[in-house]
């Protein structure tokens, strides 16, 4: 049996006083109105709207069900839950029938227990009898309900017709479909179409040829099924069950943790048999994900145990050299040593460090304090400089405070929903499906992007309008909507008058209506017609609540900071800040990006956004480490990869990030990193960066290790040890120990501790504690006096900065443009079954959906150049050249083209270039101007990739053979 949480206790790993749904049966509703009802001789008290069957669980009286679910509206198809109540005819489904003012229920007597054990009889007579070899037994809602009501033995036979030799259907990689345990209670067609939203799972046939069919009656992998795991999460029986419970056998033990893929930051239960993990089940406790799940935090966790995990440090003095396995203290000191020689010999500010938004916020703030206090400059920075510093800048520059203003919860409450540059449904999924349910409650979607993204194909939503705007042209397309609010006067002047600097306000007015940023003077740059961008402008100015979602199409610019400036003017003009439904939301990319800005992982801010060139913050800092802070910023990624080739910058240490995949421009990475007399890389596995390193590091997975985790949404969420390290310590036991041997002494015992520090220190986070966490669950910061329970809605009286400030936005057209020579534009992003870098996914069955990138391009583009489906083609810009796979697509405008870069091979930011965020340095990889043509190999750089890789994973087996 599982050791689910109970929800009347606190404990370790659950969060405070939820209602555990499991046995609730039906939705919880949200109604001040209560009703009075007597059931069982119980005085009950519940919320209009509530169904008898809730609201007798609720007073402790379980009612028997099937088809019943708490996250999924009332069905009352198996019958179980039949009732009798004074004065009606009949024994109506409890589960669909709502609580009125007076109502006397029965949910036990003589009648309704031969009621339901006729049914449940009737439901055995069609199902095997094999539960001791059943992978379900034990988990199983049939078998229970089954004991519930009495079954002792089933009087009809199995010589009829029956279901009992269906053809099982085993093609996905991570669950098998075995329709001769089916009983159709239409629970996984619910969960498909209600939680996830994507309708692959359908009924087919009628009465008792009634059948659970994917697709058009296909197998799985072949149907529209994403395998986000809710049909198997909702399977009462083990009809849908996961092949990893089928080959090991139902889990005894579970932790609760947080998953470490996207930035909507899921709960899990991480259910284990023994010390080996067996399945990923979404916790419904979870704030950010209420028991959803997708494709990669339900199922992808077969990476933390894979064979091509680092297990041991290695060293060497040349990266032509094969590696040498050494004990952690000889890796450390050697390290160590290498640090303080070229400090010596070259200077104090001729080493840095890079954190990763991999790894925890406890282990982002120990590097940054690290290369502070240890090494004795600024010289940190983080992954988040490549793809959400601009938010960072614009929001502080806007709004006073560098994160996103509302929960995930929120967009329930929005009736315009405006997603800008981002792909939600591959990138952030289980964010996803809460959006597009809200679309099926009407409310209406405005995508700026490209490409036709599957949001817009969101069944049922109110309005929809695709803006394909121009990779390049985000600025001019914000400021020509911003123009159509203030020229129709679709301003909210009240909230204007109230919360923004009038100065600022009216100089960006002024700006504004201009003529060169009206829509029809904006077509010609945008490419998207005048009369829609009107149209949209007057759906958000007119909306009720209306809320803008944007991702790393909007930071990853040349004018990235700008943009997102945009979109908190238009927020502020049109008053959507402040309450639920509205807002300015970033989609971070990874699962800590937000922590790791928050941690003070740039080299002009310390922990908090403080700036190191402000006297007072610095005095805060050095008494608390016991050092001087230097008082002038650091040098960020790109500055150090230039002073590295310059010869000034010597040495790096690289925790949990893969810049050498990751980064534009990906040859002038490499020579950066060819450069370093020593690079220190800590991961989880021989990654890119890696194979130019001089120490490795072993890394551990969020399985692995305690911490914390913030998400998109500001929500700092626990991350609790599952397994031990497989090298023997966490990644913030790595560091503390560097520190040590450097001189500078760290004496943590716990992540704890250093949250405690963090508190100290961060203002945002003075009211984060362990025990905190433990107690609520998950805070959202701010976290303070003000707030001690933490802030879901930002801004909802003032700003941090007083009052709101407009920013002149002039659109300012990209440097890297189109010619003759390289006539379309690349853009780049994610797709559903990998992760950023791929290291994780990449070996994981993930593999089976999205094995290599490909080359999207228009049909017109594609026959202009005689370029047919599967087709090598070369992709040639100013920085570079690659050769990937083609695929014509219609999602793609002509003249625009697009890949992932999930494969290292693939070579997409060979092509990128150095072109970036004139604010932050964020990289421009969404416009790059290239040529494509049909070719017979691959490029030059993929045949050295090949062969300089191929040369350091034999490095690696001959140091781990020895």
């Amino acid at each position: 049996m599982l050791n689910y949480f109970d929800p009347k206790t606190e404990h370790t790993g659950a969060g405070s006083a939820i209602d555990w749904t499991r046995d609730y049966g039906t939705p919880a509703v949200d109604s001040d109105v209560q009703v009075s009802l007597d059931i069982d001789g119980v005085a009950v008290t519940v919320p209009e709207g509530t169904s008898v069957l809730r609201a007798a669980a609720l007073a402790g009286i379980n009612i028997p069900k099937l088809c019943a679910s708490d996250n999924l509206e009332a069905f009352g198809s198996c019958r179980l839950c039949a009732v009798q109540i004074d004065g009606r005819r009949g024994m109506p489904a409890s589960c669909t029938t709502p609580v009125a003012e007076g109502m006397a229920v029965t949910t036990q007597n003589a009648a309704l227990a031969k009621l339901r054990r006729n049914v449940m009889e009737l439901y055995i007579s069609d199902h095997p009898l094999d539960c001791l070899t059943c992978p379900a037994n034990g988990d199983c809602e049939l078998q229970d309900m089954a004991g519930a009501v009495g079954l002792r033995e089933v009087r009809y036979g199995f010589s009829g017709e029956n279901h009992l030799q269906a053809e099982k259907d085993h093609s996905n990689p991570y669950f098998s479909f075995d329709p001769s345990k089916c009983i159709v209670c239409s629970r996984c067609v619910r969960a498909c179409e209600e939680v996830q939203g994507t309708f692959a799972l359908t009924i087919d046939g009628r009465g008792f040829d009634s059948k659970v069919a994917a697709g058009q009656d296909e197998p799985f992998m072949d149907s529209e099924c994403v395998s986000c795991g809710a049909c198997v999460q909702a399977c009462p029986t083990s009809t849908l069950m996961e092949k990893s419970i089928i080959d090991e056998g139902q889990p005894d033990h579970s932790v609760v943790t947080t998953c470490a893929y996207c930035g909507v930051g899921c709960s899990f239960e991480a259910e284990m048999k023994g010390d080996k993990l067996v399945r990923m089940t979404p916790w419904k406790g979870g704030d950010a994900n209420h028991g959803h799940s997708c494709v990669k935090g339900r199922f992808a966790f077969g990476y933390a145990t894979h064979k091509d995990r680092l297990r041991e440090p290695m060293i060497r003095d040349s990266i032509d050299l094969p590696w040498r396995a050494v004990s952690w203290e000889e890796a450390i000191q050697f390290t160590a040593d290498r640090i303080r020689d070229i400090q010596t010999r070259h200077g104090r500010d001729s080493v840095g460090g890079i954190t990763s938004s991999r790894c925890t916020n406890e282990e982002t703030y120990l590097v940054q304090k690290l290369v502070r206090a240890a090494f004795g400059n600024n010289n940190t920075d983080t992954c988040a400089r490549v793809c959400h510093s601009p938010t960072g800048y614009g929001l502080k520059t806007t709004l006073g405070e560098s994160a996103g203003t509302q929960t995930f919860d929120s967009v329930m409450k929005s009736d315009v929903i405006v997603v800008i540059g981002a792909n939600p449904t591959d990138a952030h999924p289980v964010f996803a499906s809460r959006l597009r349910k809200r679309l099926r409650q009407g409310a209406s979607l405005i995508v700026a992007d490209p490409r036709h993204i599957d949001l817009l194909k969101t069944p049922h939503m109110g309005e929809g309008i695709h803006l394909p705007l121009r990779p390049g042209t985000n600025v001019a397309l914000i400021n020509a909507m911003a123009h159509v609010v203030v020229s129709e006067g679709l301003e909210d002047e009240d909230f204007v008058s109230r919360r923004c600097d009038p100065e600022a306000y009216r100089q960006w007015r002024e700006f504004i209506l201009l003529e060169k940023n009206s829509p029809e003077h904006m077509e010609t740059i945008t490419g998207v017609p005048a009369d829609s961008i009107r149209q949209a402008a007057r759906l958000y100015g007119e909306a009720g609540n209306g809320a803008i979602y944007y991702g790393l199409g909007v930071t990853e610019h040349s004018q990235g900071s700008t943009m997102v400036i945009g979109i908190a003017n238009l927020a502020m003009a049109t008053g959507n800040i402040g309450r639920e439904g509205v807002g300015v939301n970033p989609l971070r990319g990874q699962n800590n990006v937000q922590g790791s800005c928050d941690m003070g992982s740039f080299p002009h801010e310390l922990p908090g956004y403080q700036h190191v060139g402000v006297p007072e913050v610095r005095a805060r800092f050095s008494a608390a480490w016991g050092v001087d802070i230097d008082p002038e910023p650091g040098l960020r990624i790109p500055n150090m990869f230039d002073a590295a080739i310059d010869g000034s910058f010597k040495a790096l240490y690289v925790q949990g990030e893969d810049i050498a995949q990751s980064d534009p421009n990906t040859q002038h990475v490499e020579q950066a990193l060819t450069s370093l007399e020593c690079l220190i890389v800590q991961d989880i596995f021989l990654n890119e960066t890696a194979k130019f390193a001089h120490v490795l590091l072993p890394g551990s997975t969020f399985l692995e290790k305690n911490g914390t985790f913030t998400n998109a949404e500001r929500r700092i969420n626990r991350v609790r040890k599952v397994m031990a390290p497989v090298a023997g310590k966490e990644d913030w036991e790595v560091t503390q120990d560097l520190a040590n041997a450097l001189g500078y002494p760290m004496h943590y015992s716990h992540p704890s501790e250093i949250m405690d520090e963090i508190a100290q220190l961060a203002p945002t986070f003075t009211g984060v504690s362990y025990d905190k966490l433990e107690r609520l669950g998950s805070i959202q910061w701010p976290c303070n006096e003000a707030h001690p329970d933490g802030t879901p809605t930002m801004h909802e009286d003032s700003f941090p900065i007083g009052l709101g400030r407009f920013g002149l936005t002039e659109f300012v057209e990209t440097e890297e443009r189109t010619n003759r020579r390289f006539p379309l534009l690349l853009t780049t992003g994610r797709i559903l079954s990998q992760y950023n870098v791929g290291a994780q996914t990449r070996r994981t069955d993930n593999q089976v959906w999205h094995d290599e990138d490909v080359l999207e391009l228009h049909p017109h583009d594609a026959e202009e150049r005689g370029i047919s489906a599967g087709d090598w083609v070369g992709i040639t810009s100013r920085a570079g050249d690659t050769v990937l796979r083609a695929r014509i697509s219609e999602r793609m405008q002509p003249g625009v083209i697009y890949t992932t870069f999930h494969h290292p091979g693939s070579g997409a930011n060979v092509i990128t270039t150095d072109n970036s965020d004139w604010a932050t340095n964020c990289p421009e990889y969404k416009v790059t101007a290239v040529q494509v043509e049909k070719v017979t190999e691959p490029s030059s750089w993929q045949q050295r990739h090949q062969t300089f890789g191929r040369r350091q994973w034999q490095y690696l087996e001959q140091a781990s053979d020895a």
